[in-house]
């Protein structure tokens, strides 16, 4: 946002980590009106896992560490409390995803319907116009297309565009990313020069509500609660019958550990849960180009017509490469990679860039060939 705004009111998403806490003291420094925001969105008992340490994102350790960070820059702090809402909306649908022997993308469903849908209410209660994030990612306002677009952060090792694939242009339209032309290491030093105690807290790099990193152990104790039998069935590798698994929702695609030795390096290479079967193969059965992709949300464009030519990925720190996107008449995409991709997984995330612009992006539905 440019310097016209400055006396706008913001409210900045403080997770208690180093990121946010320097989004919040450059937007403090560039004149603007900072509320600070640190939403709890699970209690530790109820997710297992991390019950004693409670350090995470969503930790005692965050609230008091964001809190402090607040009190530095002399703004006001509150925590929202979003468990319920993240338990129907995150949670839940990640359970069900494995369920339905898919991987799903927790992070993508929080910042669309939790971190901006819930945040955005919360501004509108408060009087603020925008929001503000740590995330590494820049806006744009495109006066040919009059539609705000996302480009990748100049840091593209720290890059975090794919996860944002799901914003609308009036979310896009009220938010300040104020780290997208920044590096990992210059944030640091900010928050050093700020004396903020987040300078040098360490990354979180698990699924905040499986804070041990263990989704198998997640899963089950979920089962456990819900009363859900989780039945095994049969591994199969060359049309054959080789061994038992332990449940369609502790298998993903391309899994390699926990699946029985063969003699040889084997994948899970398909899931089925209607016939609840969990086939096998070597590494050349994960190659596939062409997939559909639904769910679709368009960013830097209003539409997509004909077939158009994108770099595009398929999972969190991919590397985007050459396809070619149709669109089909039931509000899918068809996806033909130049070249072959590795384990392409139903439920992660399509997202397509034109240079360093983004698109759009959807969910990964079916691997076609």
């Amino acid at each position: 946002m440019t310097n016209s705004n400055k006396n706008k009111t913001v409210i900045v998403a403080m997770s208690g980590g180093v990121d946010s806490s320097v989004a919040a003291a450059l937007l403090v420094e560039q004149g603007y009106n900072v509320i600070g925001v640190t939403m709890k969105m699970f209690n530790f008992d109820d997710v297992g896992g991390n019950v004693h340490r409670e350090s995470g994102c969503c930790g005692l350790d965050a609230f008091n560490d964001a809190r402090i960070v607040a009190v530095k820059l002399g703004i006001p702090h509150y925590i929202m409390d979003l468990s319920e809402q993240f338990g129907k909306d995150v949670i839940d649908n990640f359970v069900d995803e494995y369920k339905n022997g898919r991987t799903p993308n927790p992070c993508i469903i929080c910042n669309t319907k939790i971190k901006w849908g819930e945040l955005l209410k919360k501004a509108d209660t408060l009087g603020a116009k925008y929001i503000a994030t740590g995330h590494y990612a820049r806006i744009v306002f495109d006066e040919l297309t009059k539609r705000y677009n996302i480009l990748r952060a100049r840091d593209i090792d720290k890059d975090q565009t794919y996860a944002l694939w799901g914003l609308n242009q009036d979310a896009l339209s009220r938010t300040i990313f104020p780290l997208g032309d920044l590096t990992k290491s210059v944030v640091r030093q900010i928050a050093a020069k700020n004396n903020l105690k987040t300078a040098a807290k360490e990354e979180s790099f698990e699924i905040c509500f499986v804070a041990d990193n263990d989704y198998r152990r997640f899963l089950r104790e979920r089962f456990e609660k819900m009363n859900e039998n989780i039945a095994d069935g049969d591994i199969v590798l060359d049309g054959k019958v080789v061994g038992k698994h332990e449940g369609i929702p502790f298998y993903t695609i391309g899994q390699r550990s926990g699946i029985g030795a063969y003699g040889e390096k084997v994948y899970v290479k398909e899931i089925d849960p209607k016939r609840n079967v969990v086939t096998l193969g070597r590494n050349k059965d994960l190659l596939h180009q062409s997939l559909i992709v639904k769910d679709i949300n368009l960013i830097s464009v209003a539409s997509i017509a004909g077939s158009v030519r994108a770099q595009a990925m398929v999972r969190y720190k991919d590397t985007p490469t050459a396809a070619v996107i149709s669109p089909r008449s039931d509000d899918t995409l068809h996806v033909i990679f130049n070249e072959p991709k590795r384990a392409i997984t139903p439920g992660q995330s399509f997202v397509m860039y034109d240079g360093e612009r983004l698109v759009g992006g959807g969910v990964i539905e079916k691997v076609i060939n």
